[in-house]
């Protein structure tokens, strides 16, 4: 058999087995939707989305925030996952409040199943004592889940031998492709000063069932999320940031749990004046799943963040990891003197 032969049969096999591996993501990822439960989009920038974060970071600043965010994970398996979110929130100075409203749109295999929702915020701030401040979030959300029937790719659908998506399965579509409930979440922070801070916070804490069979549940469980950080002062010394020339470290870790499903994620981030780098570690405890990486840039009142997820699980760089992007505008629309009468929590930027 000639070179050129051979070349040709392997390039060929490298196309099968590249096509059929796009495919198989495909059924995993969202063939088998229906017998799992739910699970929620995640964000490598945590704080870039505080509202998603934590209901108690609602108006957990001096002035009016706006935050747009994208991210698109694993862009080469027929791009498996992507996100939008937008939010408002501000700070009530006269009675230590915040307000706020996120809307989210999450796509997952190229369309096949779409959630959009709409949350409103309120925080409370209590001012314990001088160094000690508590914040009280509550969250309520609307969900809307739609199903496209026909972007859906079943096992019984794939040819073994070249790996083509015959038409037709046994599968049997839902009676309902919308399903749209409430729900709820509750969080709190607690922070020293502008040291160190702790939180936790709860969502979906009525368990809404988005199933489309109606002899079936597919309940989004119950997800915890314990944060917290310091904030370490290495130009002068100490914990703190008086000075935003200051070089600044901010160790932090992150839990979160959703049913069986466990992520640790621990981190730092960098910044002096305008720049923010940041890296950190994602674990599933199952193996480990990512390093992130990140750069931002805060000028006057706009923060602007990209990140890009390092795929280290089993899935490998076939992926293609994941890109995330953030913006950010801070504007008061008070006068300095009537700003918050208690400190805002002071928290990392992306």
């Amino acid at each position: 058999m000639s070179y050129n032969c051979t070349h040709k049969i392997r390039n060929h096999f490298k196309v099968l087995v590249r096509k059929a591996f796009h495919i198989v993501a495909l059924f995993v990822f969202i063939g088998m939707w229906h017998y799992s439960s739910a699970q929620d989009p995640q964000f490598s920038q945590f704080y870039a989305n505080p509202l998603y974060l934590n209901p108690a970071l609602a108006g957990n600043t001096q002035c009016g925030r706006a935050i747009l965010d994208y991210r698109n994970q694993w862009p080469a398996l027929s791009n498996a996952y992507i996100t939008f979110t937008g939010s408002y929130d501000q700070s009530v100075p006269g009675i230590n409040s915040g307000f706020g409203i996120l809307a989210m749109s999450d796509r997952q295999g190229d369309g096949a199943l779409v959630r959009n929702s709409f949350a409103a915020f309120y925080s409370y701030k209590l001012k314990v004592s001088d160094p000690i401040l508590i914040s009280f979030g509550v969250e309520a959300s609307y969900y809307m889940e739609n199903l496209n029937w026909n972007k859906l790719i079943f096992a019984d659908q794939i040819d073994p031998t070249t790996g083509n998506v015959n038409p037709g399965t046994d599968e049997n579509p839902p009676e309902n492709n919308r399903v749209s409930v409430f729900d709820f979440a509750a969080g709190a922070i607690l922070s020293y000063y502008d040291k160190w801070f702790v939180g936790i916070a709860t969502h979906h804490l009525t368990q809404p069932n988005l199933s489309f069979y109606s002899n079936t549940t597919a309940k989004m469980p119950m997800r915890f999320t314990v944060h917290g950080g310091l904030t370490i002062n290495l130009s002068e010394g100490g914990l703190g940031n008086e000075n935003k020339e200051d070089f600044i470290l901010q160790p932090q870790l992150l839990y979160m749990q959703e049913e069986n499903f466990k992520q640790l994620n621990a981190g730092l981030y960098f910044s002096k004046s305008i720049l923010v780098a940041g890296a950190w570690f994602r674990h599933n405890f199952s193996n480990p799943d990512a390093v992130i990486a990140l750069i931002g840039l805060q000028f006057n009142h706009i923060k602007v963040g990209y990140s890009y997820d390092f795929t280290i699980s089993n899935i490998g760089g076939s992926s293609g990891g994941a890109h995330e992007v953030s913006f950010a505008w801070n504007f008061c629309l008070y006068k300095q003197e009537k700003r918050m009468r208690i400190r805002a929590i002071k928290s990392p930027t992306f």
